[in-house]
C-alpha cells in the first residue's frame, strides 16, 4: 500500500522484515545523506560518525516506526506518507528521493522519501529510543484483550480519533481504521463512552483480525472487499449494499455505512 495512504503498521512490519533480512548482522561501511532535510535531530556528519563501523542488530517496530538497532547508537526511522526501505545488491540505480543510504559490507539499505514527512532520528542509547518514542501508545499488533478495554475506559471523543491517536495505540491509520470500524459496525463518530460492552469486543476482534490479515498476507491483505470498495464513486457496502456516506476524521476522508454502522 503505497498511495495516498500514509503507510500503516503491516507496511512498517514489510519494512522491518525487509530491513532485517538484508541488514540484520552487517557492518556499516558508510552513511550517504543526499538531503539532510530528512534528519530530524542529527546532522550528516553526526550520523556517519556515529554509525561507521557499528553492525545493525534486528530491527524492531513500534507501531508505525522502525528502531534500526545498532552495537551503539540507534536510527529510529519514520514513514511519513511516502516512505519506504530498498535494498539493492550494488550502489546502483540509486533513486532521487533516497534520502539516506546505509551502505553495509554487502548491498544498502536506502531509506527512500519522496515527501520527507516522517524523517530519521537518532538515539545514542536505549535510554534515548524509550525518550524519543515515550509518547507512543501500546503497539496496535500485541495489546492485549484487557489492556484495549483498559484504554477505552479512560479515553473520551470519538473511536475513530482514537483509533488513529498514535498516542493512543500505535500502529493504525487512516485505512485500517475504516476498516476496522466496518468490520466492528461501529459508526466513525460514536462517543466512546456510548459503546457498549459488546460493541467493545466487537471492536477488539476486529482490530486483531484486520491487522493480523494485513500483516500475514501483505500485501495482498489489503484488498478486502471494504477496502475496493471505499473510495470509488456510488460505491456501496459490500455487505448490505447500502451506498457509502463520507465524512472527516482528524482531518482524513472517512467512509462508513450507514446502515451497517448507525451513528447511535
Amino acid at each position: 500500500m503505497q498511495d495516498a495512504e500514509m503507510p500503516e503498521l503491516p507496511d512498517v512490519e514489510e519494512f522491518r522484515r525487509r530491513f532485517a533480512r538484508h541488514a540484520a548482522g552487517r557492518t556499516i561501511g558508510d552513511v550517504v545523506v543526499t538531503d539532510a532535510g530528512i534528519l530530524r535531530n542529527v546532522t550528516a556528519d553526526e550520523l556517519g560518525d556515529a554509525l561507521r563501523g557499528r553492525r545493525f542488530d534486528e530491527p524492531e517496530r513500534r507501531g508505525k516506526w522502525l528502531i534500526a538497532w545498532t552495537d551503539g547508537p540507534t536510527p529510529l526511522i519514520h514513514f511519513g506518507m511516502t516512505g519506504d526501505i530498498e535494498w539493492a545488491g550494488n550502489r546502483d540505480g540509486r533513486h532521487r528521493h533516497d534520502r539516506v543510504v546505509f551502505v553495509l559490507d554487502r548491498g544498502e539499505i536506502r531509506y527512500r522519501n519522496m515527501r520527507k514527512l516522517g524523517g530519521l532520528w537518532l538515539a545514542r542509547d536505549p535510554a534515548d529510543v524509550e525518550t524519543l518514542l515515550g509518547e507512543l501508545g501500546p503497539d496496535a499488533a500485541s495489546i492485549d484483550r484487557r489492556g484495549f478495554m483498559e484504554l477505552l475506559e479512560r479515553r473520551r471523543g470519538g473511536i475513530k480519533a482514537a483509533l488513529m491517536d498514535q498516542t493512543f495505540i500505535a500502529g493504525v491509520g487512516n485505512l485500517l481504521a475504516d476498516e476496522i470500524l466496518w468490520q466492528a459496525r461501529i459508526h466513525p463518530l460514536r462517543p466512546i463512552p456510548q459503546l457498549s460492552t459488546e460493541e467493545r469486543s466487537r471492536l477488539y476482534r476486529a482490530l486483531q483480525t484486520v491487522i493480523a490479515r494485513t500483516v500475514d498476507r501483505y500485501p495482498e491483505g489489503y484488498e478486502t472487499r471494504w477496502t475496493i470498495a471505499r473510495g470509488r464513486p456510488m460505491a456501496r457496502c459490500p455487505r448490505c449494499r447500502t451506498e457509502l456516506a463520507r465524512t472527516v476524521v482528524g482531518g482524513r476522508t472517512t467512509y462508513f455505512c450507514p446502515t451497517c454502522q448507525q451513528p447511535t
